[in-house]
């Protein structure tokens, strides 16, 4: 006990020792030296969550310091000038401590099996066949992810237990309840168990260090990742999938039952498991892709909601001069627009993450604020519109959802339009910019709890 106490108690003032000294180094340069204090809060917080991960003080401080982006060629003459061999390993750019290990490939490859039968098997037991297993997908599939993570981190039992309990209880909730078939509150419980299980794959991601908005901002870059080479895989399952039917068919085999019940679900669900790896695996290279991705398709999605709200103008004149108002209300546009904001929103918290805190504010900051101004246009819009509806026809679970998550999304957008704005003209430091996006996490996650659990009560089941 005294020994293990010793060790930890001299890694402790290692630690502490190794980031004086990275300190110093980095208040040598005078153009970043006034905001070293910032930079230090932003090391402590990679350390803290890399060590909730189960490495070494010495690894994390090491990783942490390769993370800290435009710092990187600093870390790397720091690295020269403390010429230890761990050094050049974690701090080069070829370093991947844990890629190269093939039991995290092993792990991924056994859970992404064990998520495929998972999804067999419900579309076989459960009553009401491959419908039912569609609607668990939530807690077919995304629990052997957070397994994943949980085992990768070495997570604590508290960690564990607050991960895993959430997952049973909506299991609980998507069965137990008295649903309507085919009814609103099935689908939306689907839906939103989804969204919040993800988000509490994220406490499974962070290793338990939820609290830390930097934790939650490499979560959010994480999901961006894993879109990014879950698309690819479903290219790449589609082009196979064509190939199954097309090889099949052509000796008078007919494939589609195989490639229904078999190959799409199993597959589909697998591919969560392989892609969250492949994050991991290949950061490297996508951490390059990252901020490509978002300065292209943030001018283009910019362009998008700028025609849109064009063409909402034009419509509004052609009908005024009619002598009616038209205000975006059929249900199927609504539902659209919701989409393009979600969308909007998700690219720019991705914008974020992939971001470096470090750099001053540039000409794509400043079109993060028309981006901002044009969803938060679009979103009050969608509002409008869905108030008019609920006057005209009532209301229902469908559209108290959607005028909810509206009013969430209103909320956030006015308070990172704010800050993206006062970050642009020098007012405000980046770093708050990040803590209000990733604070408004917990409330997503919040409301699609409501949703899943509190909705069908409310609605009888319908």
């Amino acid at each position: 006990m005294s020994t293990s106490g010793g060790v930890g108690m001299a890694g402790g003032e290692q630690l502490e020792e190794r980031i004086a000294q990275w300190r110093e180094f980095v208040s040598r340069r005078d153009a970043i030296a006034r905001d070293v204090d910032e930079l230090e809060s932003h090391l402590r917080d990679q350390i803290d969550g890399l060590q909730a991960s189960g490495l070494a003080p010495d690894e994390a401080f090491l990783i942490a310091v390769k993370r800290m982006g435009r710092l990187d060629e600093l870390s790397q003459e720091f690295a020269r000038e403390h010429s230890e061999r761990l050094w050049k390993h974690l701090v080069m750019p070829d370093a991947a401590p844990e890629a190269s290990d093939p039991r995290t490939l092993w792990l991924a490859l056994g859970l992404a099996v064990g998520a495929a039968l998972a999804v067999r098997l419900a579309s076989v037991l459960l009553p009401g066949g491959p419908t039912a297993a569609l609607v668990n997908t939530s807690v077919l599939v995304l629990p052997f992810l957070a397994i994943h993570f949980l085992v990768r981190r070495r997570a604590s039992v508290v960690t564990t237990v607050a991960v895993l309990v959430p997952f049973a209880v909506t299991a609980v909730v998507l069965n137990a309840y008295p649903f309507e078939p085919d009814g609103m509150t099935q689908a939306l419980s689907a839906m939103h168990a989804i969204v919040a299980m993800w988000l509490v794959v994220g406490i499974a991601y962070a290793g338990g260090a939820w609290r830390s908005s930097r934790a939650r901002m490499d979560f959010i870059r994480f999901s961006g990742e894993w879109l990014v080479y879950y698309a690819l895989i479903a290219l790449g399952g589609a082009v196979i999938i064509a190939i199954t039917l097309g090889v099949f068919g052509s000796i008078g085999i007919d494939a589609q039952p195989f490639v229904g019940e078999w190959l799409l679900p199993c597959g589909a669900a697998g591919a969560v498991l392989v892609a969250a790896w492949l994050v991991e695996a290949k950061q490297s290279v996508v951490e390059n892709i990252a901020p490509v991705l978002t300065k292209v398709f943030s001018p283009l999605f910019t362009l998008l909601l700028l025609a849109l709200i064009g063409a909402w103008i034009v419509q509004g004149v052609l009908a005024s001069s009619e002598g009616t108002i038209v205000v975006f209300g059929e249900r199927d546009l609504l539902i659209i627009f919701d989409v393009v904001v979600i969308f909007a929103l998700a690219l720019l918290l991705y914008s974020l993450s992939a971001r470096d805190p470090l750099r001053p504010p540039g000409w794509f900051d400043r079109l993060q604020i028309v981006l901002l101004a044009s969803v938060l246009v679009v979103d009050v819009l969608v509002l409008v519109s869905m108030v008019g509806r609920i006057a005209e026809y009532g209301s229902s679970p469908n559209k108290l959802a959607s005028l909810g998550l509206n009013l969430i999304l209103l909320v956030n957008l006015v308070g990172a339009t704010w800050l993206q704005t006062r970050f642009v003209f020098g007012r405000e430091r980046f770093a708050t910019l990040e803590s209000w996006q990733t604070a408004y996490l917990p409330v997503y996650l919040a409301w699609a709890a409501v949703v899943v659990a509190i909705f069908p009560v409310v609605f009888g089941y319908v």
